[in-house]
């Protein structure tokens, strides 16, 4: 046989998932950050702002192991502690310290990031539904739901990590989106995340994906202080952190959510001439 014919979707984007902290609130995704390094502080072992950011995009358990086997920190907690650190180390610290100390703080990083209500009435007005994942468990969701609101912001799904069997880069979270809303097939969804673990969790699902550069972790920087630095620098962070996101497959880097809507255009066109993510 000299052709195979393939079933090929070429309709609209029926819906966008959006993360959270770093792409829709949360400028320079602090929240979750100044609670890792509080929750190591507690236990005798001063970690970086670097070394907290580095697995961000996972479940939070799943996080605080990740720091825990960075070789620097793993020297540090045997030099503290007299031991490696362990699986019930890593329980505790979640579910002692992590959790009240994340539901305590949370708020105080939940102001919406510029563009968020516009580019997401604007999605609205095409009859795109929107969705939303986070590594966050259910308490401290609950939280970010309750202030997004207030400014306007509420999505019409929402997942996050400790609704799934798993969290990121595996997929449930996209697909539990999809679920609740009813929209299939992967290629009418658009992931939006500013983690290389949040991108993944797009891709495995089988939808688009879109980058955050800028104003999310990878950058891991405020508005305040991305203005006070010189322009060239800001410039060279948000290319570094474009590059990385793009290195782990996505198909679309924007520096922020107000960019998203244009992007959504770009693969509605490529969907009609029968692209696929």
């Amino acid at each position: 046989m000299e052709f195979v014919f393939q079933r090929s979707y070429r309709g609209p984007v029926k819906m966008v998932i959006f993360d959270w902290a770093g792409t829709t609130l949360d400028y320079g995704c602090y929240a979750p950050a100044v609670v890792f390094i509080e929750v190591f502080r507690q236990r005798g072992v001063e970690i970086s702002m670097e070394q907290a950011r580095l697995p961000m995009g996972l479940k939070k358990a799943d996080h605080i192991r990740a720091i825990s086997r960075q070789d620097l920190v793993a020297d540090l907690w045997k030099e503290t502690h007299g031991r490696d650190c362990t699986e019930a180390d890593v329980q505790e610290m979640y579910e002692k310290d992590f959790v009240p100390l994340q539901v305590a703080s949370i708020a105080d990083y939940s102001q919406l990031i510029p563009g968020t209500v516009e580019a997401t009435n604007d999605l609205r007005s095409r009859q795109i539904t929107i969705g939303s994942t986070s590594g966050y468990f259910t308490a401290a969701m609950e939280i970010n739901l309750r202030e997004a609101k207030k400014q306007g912001y509420t999505p019409d799904a929402n997942a996050c990590a400790s609704d799934v069997p798993a969290g990121r880069p595996e997929p449930w979270m996209v697909l539990s989106n999809m679920q609740q809303a009813r929209v299939f097939p992967p290629a009418a969804v658009v992931k939006v995340d500013d983690t290389k673990p949040g991108v993944a969790e797009g891709l495995n699902a089988g939808t688009w994906t879109i980058g955050l550069s800028k104003t999310g972790n990878e950058v891991g920087l405020n508005e305040r202080e991305l203005a006070a630095l010189p322009e060239e620098e800001v410039e060279r962070r948000v290319a570094r952190a474009a590059e990385g996101l793009a290195a782990v497959g996505a198909h679309y880097v924007v520096e922020s959510i107000a960019e998203v809507p244009a992007v959504i255009d770009e693969i509605e066109l490529r969907l009609k001439m029968g692209d696929r993510p």
